[in-house]
């Protein structure tokens, strides 16, 4: 499809950007003067196209539902795409039409690029967040993770670039991602595919696998629980590429936001597909094309990749990085603080995690299962809860812990509002992910030595240190624990034996398969097999099992997948550098040729493997090649990966104002209790085990090394029990309907600071003090905010309504379509209209009505002469009478034929024969 171009004239200004109803990342800009005329132009419309819904459990909804961010994201996302589209659009429209004068990177007018960036919703998201200036401010984080640092607000707060520690490699030096063109070189070679990479290098068989003697296979997942807890860089909103609109599971072309990966001349998939699909990760606003255009090309901004998350420690998995989710997450009518929990099924009493609201969900079915009967995928913190029943069991711990923390916190504080409860709960259990990660995790993955040179003792909060997660940790360096992946699932019973009713699974059928921990025993069997079983040992010849290289998030399709070929891919993707930049960043040997490399890698196959395919030491990707380094002492990771992640765990500690350690935060008492709990602790307080390891990731035999729960220490909570002493002439402040109130104290005096519910807008004064005549004011009230009505940022896509409820919204689609996974775009059902089918069955009915009376009429015409045979026959109560027709006859119209009625009996006449048409 052509664009339509701009019509010449002096410099323009944009006045008004909208997104087309049906288009998931094309936009029109409407009323653009060019010599103060009003045209239309379309930027791109190659997106206004009828999606049809995917059958569930595809490979590709199953990824795109685990890299689906929250809506907040998803908006920030398509923002970036709306601006990216349109720059680039009038970049190349402004370049034809000024040919001698105009390069395509100078500046375009400032006033354009504002309005772009104003309307297309990326200017708030470039701009500092305003930071509330409560005492609350230092005594809870905020959700979104902004105002953690004063001076730096957005450092560590959700949907954010993440750190770069190295300036990107881009092959155009803005944007495009190393290996875009095939053609490119790199030290005179072009780079290896990376499925080519995983098939000679990565890949190991299932049985191939060797297991790790020291430590459980819980090492592994909490790895993963920790890194979901940090970090996650949504995709493209769009699936389909911006200018030529290919749908990206279709092309083997690199098209922004495609980038296939190519796969080896001798393999192709089962659908014929020469590539496997895989979507860019979105940029951050005003970076990469976006960027350079707002300065000349030596000040540009190279394109940022953007972290959703909060970078922080904080349980973000458990409360989420968005007020929205945070709100569905929360049990908002309870007095105790509590979350929500799964209404519809228990574990033995205890409870699990509620189902996502959009349903059907992408997660698999038990076989034979009714549609009554489905198991949704479960509603948590981070979308990935659901992506292997091991990491969902993990989430399940930490939600029954909130729980129980404030179940038991308001016993102790019954003064306590709701608000406090679920804020003190929520401060303690990040506090525990705090203490786990750092005292009982990561020493194990660097190894004694890299721990005290990266990371020593806390020495207090720095408020010059940045705690953003960087580009290189959650791209590379922190998917070291890939590698350490067990291809078995196992399922223990209380003797942490093999289950009898409960097989080991292949770890692709445990994935997006809640319904395996629901009706199979429910989570006790699981935690077991996490506890008992070790995990996976990271080899130079045994990198990645087929489970993950070659069935991933496989179900009941033939679609391959491959977590290692992603993995590289996504380095290229975020333009990272090279193994050996990195390598001389962290002060270490840059590896010149292929004997160097032998003196960091042992395994001289391995060498001789990546010398064959990278062809230089300088190409090496940094994942492979930080993967691939020989285990420094006590350790699982290499010198590389030790240096980067000791470097990133040490910034998440001392650039974090509520790090547990920090003396603001907690009490010396609760620090004390804080340090006495364990991960082991959790397990008992949250599941029916009696015994358990001392150390949950130390690999031990049953019942030798486990020892009982009553002999497992854990938290006291007294020392966070509180007296409320009623402070002068005030009395227990007033409770507010749809929001609550937390007290603190501020120059001595008793505050409260009341605050709405997510989709409510406090009005009235946010703090009260305690004066000596009573608070100073009285309370606020929340009113319903309607988001509704701002019909230029309106949360519904055109191609939906938007209909304003209490607390919030929907999005309504007209019959036959139906939201699509972003719940605020209407997609096609690929089923007809209801309307439709009451059409076509009330046509049906009166066509066969006008077909009987016509043939009645041409019945009683012709009927002139009508002989009628009685046949004084009765059998079983009946009687039959048979007409002729002389005339039907004639015409040759079908008569009827014999009828035949049970008889009626009339009271007064006596049986009658009843005659049917």
């Amino acid at each position: 499809m052509k664009r339509k171009g701009l019509k010449t004239g002096s410099p323009f200004t944009l006045e008004q950007l909208y997104f087309r109803p049906q288009c998931s990342a094309s936009l029109e800009i409407r009323s653009l003067n060019v010599t103060e005329e009003a045209n239309y132009f379309c930027v791109s419309s190659v997106f206004c196209r009828n999606l049809k819904k995917r059958e569930l459990n595809s490979l590709a909804q199953l990824f795109s539902f685990s890299k689906l961010p929250e809506r907040t994201s998803r908006d920030v996302s398509r923002a970036v795409e709306i601006m990216e589209t349109s720059i680039q659009s009038v970049k190349e429209k402004v370049s034809l039409k000024h040919k001698n004068s105009w390069h395509p990177t100078d500046v375009l007018p400032a006033d354009l690029l504002s309005t772009i960036a104003k309307v297309s919703g990326c200017l708030p998201y470039m701009s500092p967040p305003k930071c509330p200036n409560s005492c609350l401010a230092n005594k809870y984080r905020l959700i979104t993770g902004a105002c953690n640092n004063r001076d730096n607000p957005r450092w560590g707060a959700a949907n954010t670039a993440l750190a770069r520690w190295l300036p990107p490699i881009y092959e155009d030096g803005v944007s495009q991602p190393r290996g875009w063109d095939p053609n490119f070189l790199y030290n005179e070679f072009p780079l290896p595919k990376v499925r080519e990479v995983t098939r000679k290098i990565i890949h190991a068989s299932n049985e191939a696998v060797t297991e790790d003697d020291l430590y459980t296979d819980l090492l592994m997942v909490w790895g993963q629980y920790i890194a979901h807890d940090i970090a996650f860089t949504p995709q493209s909103t769009s699936r389909a590429s911006f200018w030529e609109g290919i749908d990206c599971q279709r092309t083997c072309e690199s098209q922004n936001p495609c980038y296939p990966i190519q796969l080896p001349a001798n393999e192709t998939l089962s659908v014929g597909m020469e590539c496997l699909p895989f979507y860019r990760s979105s940029p951050a606003c005003g970076t990469g094309d976006q960027g350079s255009l707002f300065g000349n090309l030596s000040r540009s901004n190279p394109r940022q990749q953007m972290n959703s998350l909060t970078s922080f420690l904080d349980a973000s998995t458990v409360y989420s990085s968005s007020p929205a989710i945070e709100k569905k997450l929360r049990n908002l009518t309870s007095e105790e603080g509590l979350l929500q929990v799964n209404t519809v099924y228990v574990d033995g009493g205890r409870e699990y995690l509620p189902f996502v609201t959009q349903v059907p969900s992408a997660c698999a079915q038990a076989p034979n299962t009714e549609e009554s009967e489905r198991i949704e995928c479960f509603l948590a913190g981070d979308s990935r809860a659901s992506e292997v029943i091991s990491l969902a069991a993990i989430h399940t711990l930490w939600l029954r812990e909130h729980n129980r923390l404030a179940k038991n916190l308001k016993i102790l504080n019954a003064h306590w509002s709701s608000e406090t409860i679920y804020q003190e709960a929520r401060k303690i259990v990040g506090a525990l992910h705090q203490v786990i990660t750092l005292r009982d995790y990561i020493p194990k993955i660097l190894g004694p030595v890299a721990f005290e040179q990266y990371i020593g003792p806390y020495k207090g909060y720095d408020p010059t240190v940045n705690p953003t997660i960087s580009n290189i940790f959650s791209t590379a360096a922190f998917r070291f624990g890939h590698a350490t992946i067990h291809p078995v699932v196992r399922r223990l019973d209380a003797g942490f034996q093999d289950h009898p009713d409960l097989p080991k699974l292949h770890l692709h059928e445990a994935f997006f398969s809640p319904w395996r921990i629901i009706k199979e025993g429910g989570l006790d069997p699981v935690i077991r097999g996490l506890l008992a079983s070790p995990a996976k040992l990271q080899t130079q010849g045994q990198m990645m099992n087929e489970e993950v290289t070659e069935k991933l998030f496989v179900l009941s399709n033939n679609d391959t997948s491959d977590l290692a070929s992603f993995d590289l891919q996504r380095g290229r993707d975020h333009g990272l550098p090279g193994y050996n930049d990195w390598r001389e960043f962290c002060g270490l040997q840059r590896l010149e040729n292929q004997t160097d490399l032998y003196t960091t890698i042992a395994n001289k196959s391995i060498v001789d493997k990546i010398m064959e395919l990278y062809k230089h030491p300088n190409n090496i990707d940094v994942w492979l090649g930080g993967l691939a380094e020989n285990f420094l002492p006590d350790a699982k990771t290499g010198p590389l990966f030790a240096c980067i992640i000791g470097r990133q765990m040490k910034a998440l500690r001392e650039g974090d104002w509520f790090w547990w350690e920090n003396k603001h935060v907690f009490t010396e008492a609760q620090r004390r209790e804080l340090e006495k709990h364990s991960l082991s602790r959790l397990i008992c307080d949250n599941t029916g085990l009696t015994a358990v390891p001392a150390d949950a990731f130390q690999l031990g035999r049953f019942p030798h090394d486990f020892k009982s729960c009553e002999d497992t220490p854990g938290i006291n909570l007294d020392a966070w029990k509180e007296a409320f002493h009623q402070v002068g002439t005030c009395s227990f402040p007033d409770k507010v309907d749809d929001g609550d109130f937390v007290s603190c104290s501020e120059s001595g005096k008793y505050v409260i600071v009341y605050s709405c519910h997510h989709g409510y807008q406090l009005q009235g004064r946010e703090q009260l003090t305690c004066t000596e005549t009573g608070w100073d004011s009285p309370p606020p009230i929340c009113k319903d905010i309607n988001e509704c009505e701002d019909q230029m940022n309106s949360p519904c896509d055109a191609s939906a309504k938007c209909i304003n409820i209490k607390g919030g919204y929907q999005c309504v689609c007209t019959d036959p379509y139906e939201l699509g996974e972003d719940e605020r775009t209407c997609i096609d059902s690929g089923r007809l209209p209801k309307g439709s089918l009451v059409s076509i069955i009330l046509g049906a009915i009166m066509i066969i009505g006008l077909m009987v009376l016509t043939w009645m009429a041409i019945c009683r015409w012709t009927y002139s002469d009508i002989e009628t045979t009685q046949t004084n026959v009765e059998k079983n109560g009946k009687r039959a009478a048979k007409m002729g027709c002389k005339k039907c006859h004639e015409l040759k119209i079908s008569q009827p034929e014999v009828i035949a009625q049970p008889v009626a009996k009339d009271p007064v006449s006596g049986p009658q024969i009843l005659l049917s048409m």
